[in-house]
C-alpha cells in the first residue's frame, strides 16, 4: 500500500468545486420540483400532473418525489461496492464520476421537459423515469465523491478541513439553486414563454453545475493524491461489515433521527411563515440568506472549536440546540415580538447548530472510515458513505410523510395544530439524535487510528 502526496490547499479548493456542482441540481429539484408541475393558481404555469390525492394528505408529486428518493438511497450501497472494488488504472472514484456527471444533468434538465403542455398520465410517466435515471447517474457520482474525502485527507485536520470546504459549497449550491426565478424572469423579459423561461433558467444553472462537477475529475490526480487499494468484499457482506460496526452504529442511528428532523424544517419553513406567523412568503428568500450568513460567519469558529474540544462534544451540543429550535416553532405567533421579528430570531438561531452539522459529521464519518480500513486492511469509503446516506434518504422519506401526515390536524391559519406538531416531533427526534450520539466513543477510535 503506497503512502498518498500530502494535499495541498489548492486540490482541497478543486474537490470543495464538485460539491457546489451536485449542490445545484439536487436544490434545485428540492426548491422547484414540486413547484413546477403543481403551481400555486398565481404562478402562471400550468399543471402538468394530477392534484388527486392519495391516502388523505399525499399528493402525486410528493409519491414520485418520494420514490425517486428512495431508489436514490438503494442503489448507493451499488455503487459503493462498485466504487470500493474498482481497481482501474486512474482510480476507483475519478471514472466513475467522470461518467456519471454528464448523464445527471442530462436527465436533470429532463425532468423539467414535460411531453405534453398540460395535465397528463403520460408527463407523470416521464418524470418517474427521468427522474430514476437522474438519481442513478447521481449516485454515481457522489458516492465516490464523498468516498474520496477520507481518502484525500490523511490526518484528522486535513478531513476537517476537506467537511468545511464541501460546506461551504454545498450552501453556496443552495443560493444559486434560489436564482432560478430571477434567471426565469429574465428569459421571459426577452420573449420567452412563462414555462420556456423556467426551463431555460433551469438549464443555464445545470450548464454552470456541470461545469463545477467537472473541476475534480480533471483536476484531481487520484493515484498521486489518494490510496486507490480496491477492496475484495462483496456488496452485502461489505454493508454488513459496516453496519456491524458499533462507531458507525451510534453515528448512522443519530444521522437518521437527525435527517427526518431536518426535512421537516425544511418541508415546514413556508408554513411556518405563512400560516403561524401570517408573512408573507417572499420572506423566507431573504430567511434563508440570513441562515446561510451566520452559518459562514462560524465556520471559522467550529473548525478551530473541534480541533480543541473534539468533533464528538461539538455535535452532541448541537444536536440539543437544534431540539429546543423545534421546540420554539410550536410556540410561533404567540411570543411577545412582532412576526417578522419571531421569524428572524427563528433563522438565526437555527443557523448555529447547522454550522455545526453541516461540517462535522462528514468529518466524523471520514474518521470512522479511516479507523476500520487500519483495523481491517479493506478500504470501503465509499460504502460507509452509500450505508449513511442510505439511512439518511430514509429518514427524509420517513419526514416528508410525517409531516404530511401531521397537516391532517391542521394546516392553515387558526386552524394549525399539525404544523405545530411537526415542531414538537422534530424536538423530539433532535433530542434523540443528542442522547444516542453521546455514546459514540471518539477518544478511543482517535487513539487506535493514531496507533
Amino acid at each position: 500500500m503506497k503512502t498518498p502526496t500530502s494535499l495541498p490547499g489548492k486540490i482541497q479548493f478543486f474537490y470543495a468545486i464538485g460539491q457546489l456542482g451536485w449542490s445545484i441540481l439536487v436544490n434545485v429539484i428540492g426548491l422547484q420540483l414540486i413547484f413546477f408541475y403543481l403551481p400555486p393558481s398565481s404562478a402562471g404555469l400550468p399543471n402538468f400532473i394530477t392534484q388527486a390525492t392519495f391516502l388523505v394528505v399525499l399528493n402525486a408529486i410528493a409519491l414520485i418525489a418520494a420514490s425517486g428518493r428512495l431508489f436514490d438511497a438503494i442503489t448507493d450501497p451499488l455503487i459503493a461496492s462498485w466504487s470500493d472494488r474498482s481497481n482501474r488504472k486512474d482510480g476507483r472514484r475519478i471514472p466513475f464520476m467522470r461518467w456519471g456527471a454528464l448523464p445527471a444533468v442530462i436527465f436533470y434538465v429532463l425532468m423539467f421537459l414535460p411531453p405534453t403542455g398540460g395535465e397528463s398520465t403520460l408527463n407523470m410517466v416521464w418524470l418517474v423515469i427521468t427522474q430514476l435515471l437522474f438519481y442513478f447517474a447521481l449516485t454515481a457520482y457522489v458516492t465516490p465523491y464523498f468516498a474520496l474525502l477520507p481518502e484525500l485527507g490523511k490526518t484528522p485536520t486535513e478531513r476537517l478541513n476537506l467537511s468545511t470546504w464541501i460546506s461551504i459549497t454545498y450552501a453556496l449550491g443552495i443560493i444559486v439553486a434560489a436564482q432560478t426565478p430571477p434567471i426565469a424572469g429574465l428569459f421571459e423579459a426577452a420573449g420567452w414563454t412563462k414555462v420556456g423561461s423556467f426551463q431555460a433558467s433551469f438549464a443555464a444553472v445545470g450548464l454552470f453545475a456541470l461545469i463545477c462537477m467537472y473541476v475534480p475529475v480533471f483536476t484531481i490526480d487520484e493515484r498521486r493524491y489518494a490510496d486507490s487499494t480496491p477492496s475484495s468484499e462483496p456488496l452485502l457482506p461489505s454493508l454488513r461489515h459496516t453496519l456491524r460496526n458499533p462507531h458507525f452504529r451510534y453515528y448512522v442511528v443519530a444521522d437518521f433521527s437527525y435527517f427526518m428532523s431536518l426535512t421537516l424544517i425544511q418541508t415546514g419553513l413556508l408554513y411556518y411563515i405563512t400560516v403561524l406567523l401570517g408573512l408573507e412568503e417572499e420572506l423566507v428568500a431573504a430567511l434563508l440568506l440570513v441562515t446561510f450568513a451566520v452559518s459562514f460567519l462560524f465556520y471559522p469558529v467550529v473548525n478551530l472549536l473541534a480541533r480543541r474540544f473534539g468533533k464528538k462534544n461539538l455535535v452532541v451540543g448541537a444536536f440539543f440546540g437544534m431540539s429546543l429550535i423545534f421546540a420554539m416553532v410550536y410556540f410561533l405567533g404567540r411570543l411577545p415580538f412582532a412576526p417578522a421579528t419571531q421569524a428572524y430570531i427563528l433563522v438565526t438561531l437555527y443557523a448555529l447548530p447547522v454550522a455545526f452539522l453541516g461540517i462535522l459529521p462528514n468529518a466524523i464519518l471520514a474518521d470512522i472510515a479511516e479507523h476500520d480500513a487500519q483495523k481491517t486492511g479493506q478500504r470501503k469509503e465509499g460504502m460507509y458513505f452509500a450505508a449513511r446516506t442510505l439511512l439518511q434518504k430514509f429518514g427524509q422519506t420517513l419526514g416528508l410523510f410525517a409531516f404530511a401526515m401531521l397537516t391532517i390536524w391542521g394546516k392553515d391559519p387558526g386552524d394549525d395544530l399539525g404544523i405545530r406538531l411537526s415542531g414538537l416531533l422534530g424536538f423530539v427526534l433532535c433530542l434523540l439524535a443528542g442522547i444516542i450520539f453521546a455514546r459514540y466513543n471518539e477518544k478511543q477510535l482517535l487513539q487506535e487510528t493514531a496507533a
